[in-house]
């Protein structure tokens, strides 16, 4: 039998300082998150500068935390992963350097972790009985992507955003209209008290690439209804809006991915990353699944939204690998998927 193995994680990207510890991929003895968003409300958006102060307060306090909610001493730890990349340049710095000084310190094996492999990850510990290979839909703050999951840790690369990512879009538009940050949220809670076909929204369609996506248009297109309704002295229903704008958004990120579940043959497809948090993507995804005998994967909310139990779940399988990290491994805040 084979023996089992932990892994301490840290996840430190952007403005969540997470630490948690899996053992064998699937099972979360602890996952523990410190939230900044009360620091950056203020701001209407994060502020890299104080999050990476923010992390350096808080990540040795945050694996403490996880190692005393498992149970466990780092001498029953088998390695430590920690997201390199993609993300803010500081943030990861800080999670990188804890990583390393940890592992350091106590004997133990580093590996670096992709962070948007992480949110595909988080699947497998909310679904453990999904396998590769399966279709999945990647949304998140800074990526919307359609990947196809080929094996663990291994993927292809379909569709990908040609401008703004699903996320960004949402954070902009809630901008936009007054709702604050974190966007995404928020324009979910407000789009429940507005009608989604109040406003034609356009859905903007990429030239010769079927399965990519374009954002900017339609944030450009809320805007303008903005600017419009303030010059013609003219009230605007912020939840109709929002319904409409959510709406246009979810039309898209569906509609692509069944076409490629068409094309592909998929029987699974997932939905991974912040944006997968939406109750409306949710529904609109589980539903469009149904209909064609998908079956449909999302992890839990909190594990849609950043980590550090993901982190430990890819982090596993790298480890399986034999991918070990050097102690020159360094903060990659423009990483893309697939690459190491």
């Amino acid at each position: 039998m084979m023996k089992d193995i932990t892994i301490l994680a840290i996840e430190s990207s952007c403005d969540e300082t997470a630490a948690a510890v899996v053992v064998n991929g699937r099972t979360v003895l602890s996952n523990v998150i410190s939230s900044q968003i009360s620091l950056h409300t203020l701001y209407g958006g994060v502020v890299p500068e104080i999050a990476s102060r923010n992390h350096v307060e808080r990540v040795i306090p945050v694996v403490e935390q996880a190692l005393a909610d498992a149970g466990k001493t780092l001498q029953e730890i088998d390695a430590v992963a920690v997201t390199y990349g993609p993300g803010l340049v500081g943030a990861l710095l800080v999670g990188v350097s804890a990583a390393k000084a940890i592992a350091f310190a106590a004997g133990k094996p580093l590996i670096g972790v992709h962070h948007i492999e992480g949110h595909v990850a988080a699947n497998f510990i909310s679904h453990p009985e999904l396998e590769p290979p399966f279709g999945c839909l990647v949304v998140s703050g800074g990526h919307t992507h359609l990947i196809e999951v080929e094996d663990y840790g291994k993927f292809e690369i379909i569709g990908k955003t040609a401008d703004d990512a699903a996320g960004e879009a949402f954070d902009k538009v809630a901008r936009a209209i007054g709702l604050g940050y974190p966007g995404g949220p928020k324009i979910d809670k407000k789009a429940k008290e507005g009608n989604p076909d109040a406003i034609q929204f356009p859905k903007a369609v990429v030239d010769g690439s079927p399965y990519d996506f374009s954002f900017s248009g339609l944030k450009s297109a809320v805007l303008n209804y903005l600017n419009h309704a303030e010059m013609a002295h003219e009230t605007v229903n912020d939840a109709d809006l929002a319904a409409s704008f959510q709406k246009a958004v979810v039309n898209v990120l569906v509609e692509h991915s069944m076409a490629l579940c068409e094309e592909k043959g998929y029987k699974h497809f997932a939905a991974a990353g912040g944006v997968a948090s939406n109750s409306t993507l949710r529904e609109s995804l589980k539903n469009a699944c149904e209909k064609r005998g998908i079956q449909f994967y999302v992890p839990a909310p909190v594990l849609c939204t950043d980590n550090a139990a993901m982190i430990g779940c890819a982090g596993y399988y790298e480890y399986l690998k034999g991918a070990r990290s050097g102690w020159d491994l360094n903060a990659v805040p423009n990483l893309r998927l697939g690459e190491r």
